[in-house]
């Protein structure tokens, strides 16, 4: 690619949130950052409305944008994820993948390899740590010892190709290990859940424990009347509220100065820099790419979340199976 010329995006998958992708990337291209060559969705009438919505071509078989732009992102269903994702990275191409990274974690190997032997950027959609309230957060986070996290949605008018751990939890998973640390590992997992209105599991509870005594208990549901995406933890010193939905997030610890503890409590209630997540994480995405940098999310991120969901979903299985002997 030549110094001067643009990077030429594509999104893949312009559903109800691939749609989101390519009018990012064409605001970007009004902005004169990137050059937003096309769409494409296997639906014809959904891709040629988003096209024209974001004045570039549109395309029903991705397979057409091979050998004709720079980057990529994936909003496909998870099953096509490892498919499409290795094509283009395999060509050269750079790769922003929505979560889950994949369906299995050979996939997620799969793709991790063609990346590595291609040179070109794999990044997964871990989009809550491009949250502001998160971003602002980081900061003054040291090291967490109990999660309490409810993350609850009403059921989704969209494609459930995959159970509420992949669709909705996994965000709090990948959360957690890098809050935690990356490299702690996880000792115990305990998880319940049910199918309550799809043939797959639309509400469950997951306990994990990390091997430096850190615990995260995680709910979370696809079938509620209303939207919370609420963490709450606590660190040595300080109480920690995250409010992803709201864009709130408070440090309340004791204030060293003060005459007496009881006195001494100290609620800071972070400055906020009210950007879309999308499009922080997509810019980061592009950064990467165009200073040849490690994506904030990496494959091998992606891959530890899968990981971990995957070690919910048995649990969750295993409990299922001791209901339905019980019946």
């Amino acid at each position: 690619m030549g110094e001067n010329r643009k990077l030429r995006v594509a999104a893949i998958g312009v559903g109800s949130l691939g749609r989101h992708h390519g009018r990012n990337y064409a605001e970007l291209a009004a902005e004169g950052r990137v050059e937003m060559f096309g769409v494409c969705d296997v639906n014809a009438e959904t891709a040629a409305t988003i096209a024209a919505d974001n004045k570039c071509d549109s395309f029903t078989n991705w397979r057409d944008l091979l050998g004709k732009v720079d980057v990529v992102s994936v909003a496909t269903p998870t099953e096509t994820h490892c498919e499409i994702a290795c094509a283009f990275l395999e060509s050269g191409v750079h790769v922003l993948v929505e979560k889950p990274i994949a369906l299995t974690l050979d996939e997620a190997d799969k793709m991790i390899a063609a990346a590595e032997k291609s040179g070109a950027k794999l990044m997964v959609g871990q989009l809550e740590r491009f949250n502001p309230a998160m971003v602002a957060l980081r900061p003054h986070i040291t090291k967490p010892l109990y999660f309490e996290i409810h993350r609850v949605s009403p059921f989704p008018n969209r494609s459930l190709d995959v159970d509420v751990v992949l669709d909705v939890m996994i965000h709090d998973l990948d959360a957690i290990q890098w809050l935690v640390g990356e490299n702690v590992k996880v000792s115990e997992i305990r998880a319940v859940g049910i199918p309550v209105i799809s043939d797959k599991v639309d509400a469950a509870n997951a306990r994990i424990e990390f091997e430096n005594g850190a615990v995260a208990n995680i709910t979370a549901s696809r079938i509620g009347t209303d939207k919370i995406r609420k963490t709450r933890f606590y660190q040595t010193g300080s109480y920690v509220v995250l409010d992803y939905g709201t864009k709130f997030a408070s440090v309340t610890s004791l204030n060293p100065e003060a005459a007496h503890p009881l006195l001494g409590i100290s609620i800071n209630r972070l400055e906020i820099n009210d950007v879309e997540p999308l499009r922080a994480e997509i810019t980061a995405f592009l950064d990467s790419v165009e200073h040849d940098a490690q994506p904030p999310v990496t494959g091998e991120d992606g891959r530890r979340a899968l990981a971990l969901a995957v070690g919910v979903l048995e649990k969750i299985e295993e409990h299922i199976n001791r209901l339905r002997q019980q019946n």
